[in-house]
């Protein structure tokens, strides 16, 4: 059975995030496209940024198309509209604007090439889903614009697909190491506190961080975030606090001088996983001191899709690099699209828990 039609029982929209550019975000696109053809189910699909023109844009290297069949919906900016192989009957004009003009939703009367992008926040995009939706998509895939993983958050999507593979280094080792360090951030858990979890919920439009202590009282620190102010952290952070609410992006500089003692009694919270911008070394250091993390939002990775090959001109033997990762992630499906395979065969290698 394939991939996409056993996801589709468990989600209704689907983030297809790169780790890299050229990590073969737009082929697993493709191939989920194929399955939903094979398994007739009606696609809705749009992206963060723009995606299927023949030339990468950033790089001038060839990129793989977009090939859509009839009955797809797909969200397209007006300037696109006329670049579309593909035949395409518009259902809506939503009145999202972006560079590339007002983002539109079209029906693929024809079968055929295009070019899609979507709107430019994740509010705009959660609603422009809604209408997919209400049009008659059964299932949304977003592509996700390189370097953009707020598509991952969970406001957006209710699972994320990662493409990652060998362009991400030289070494096989590393690209397992750095794909399961974001396997591991995107699992972090929701915060089990459900005051706490209102305390922060109530006040986070103040965008400020927030203490609470055991007691569920709290108290707002006139920083917005904890960048450069790791010294005024660890002074105000005594034994009575429980919780530090950090309302901006979670990076080393946060943490660098607080206590590591102080790690052992409480925990950082934030708004989800894409938010953090530490490396696999030192996240893996914080751990071994204590450090504590949860997650207003929590992320959930349907399934991780590898490439082999780099533009640079290496690459990796094709079961070398998907044995090497299913032996290090065995809690999720893993596949090389290009080289098929079933779901049944994607699962395999994970636990029998």
């Amino acid at each position: 059975m394939g991939l996409l039609s056993q996801l589709a029982v468990q989600f209704k929209t689907l983030s297809i995030v790169g780790m890299a550019k050229n990590a073969g975000k737009t082929t697993a696109l493709n191939y989920l496209i194929d399955e939903a053809m094979d398994e007739g189910l009606r696609l809705g699909i749009t992206s963060t940024g723009r995606d299927g023109e023949l030339i990468d844009l950033v790089t001038g290297t060839d990129k793989p198309r977009i090939f859509i069949e009839t009955d797809t919906l797909v969200s397209v900016p007006s300037k696109l509209y006329e670049l579309a192989d593909a035949g395409l009957e518009i259902l809506s004009m939503t009145g999202y604007s972006t560079p590339l003009g007002q983002i539109l939703i079209c029906r693929a009367a024809e079968s055929g090439y295009v070019q899609i992008a979507g709107p430019l926040n994740v509010k705009d995009h959660k609603k422009l889903c809604q209408e997919m939706m209400s049009l008659g998509a059964e299932l949304i895939l977003i592509d996700g614009a390189v370097d953009r993983k707020s598509v991952a958050a969970p406001g957006i999507s209710d699972g994320v697909i990662i493409a990652t593979g060998a362009v991400i280094s030289r070494s096989l080792k590393k690209v397992v190491e750095e794909t399961l360090h974001v396997v591991n951030l995107y699992s972090i858990k929701m915060i089990e506190d459900v005051l706490v979890q209102r305390i922060i919920l109530d006040h986070q439009d103040k965008d400020q961080i927030i203490l609470i202590d055991r007691q569920n009282q709290f108290r707002f620190l006139n920083l917005k975030t904890g960048l450069s102010a790791s010294r005024f952290l660890d002074e105000v952070i005594n034994d009575e606090v429980a919780f530090v609410y950090i309302p901006g992006a979670l990076t080393s500089s946060v943490v660098a001088d607080i206590h590591p003692a102080k790690f052992k009694h409480l925990q950082f919270i934030i708004k989800d996983a894409t938010r953090i911008f530490i490396e696999a070394n030192p996240w893996q250091l914080l751990l071994k001191r204590g450090f504590q993390v949860r997650v207003l939002d929590p992320i959930t990775v349907a399934a991780i899709t590898v490439n082999p090959y780099s533009p640079a001109g290496y690459s990796f033997e094709h079961e070398a690099l998907l044995g090497a990762m299913r032996a290090a992630i065995k809690t999720i499906p893993i596949m090389d699209v290009k080289f098929g395979g079933d779901f049944d065969e994607a699962c395999q290698y994970k636990d029998k828990a």
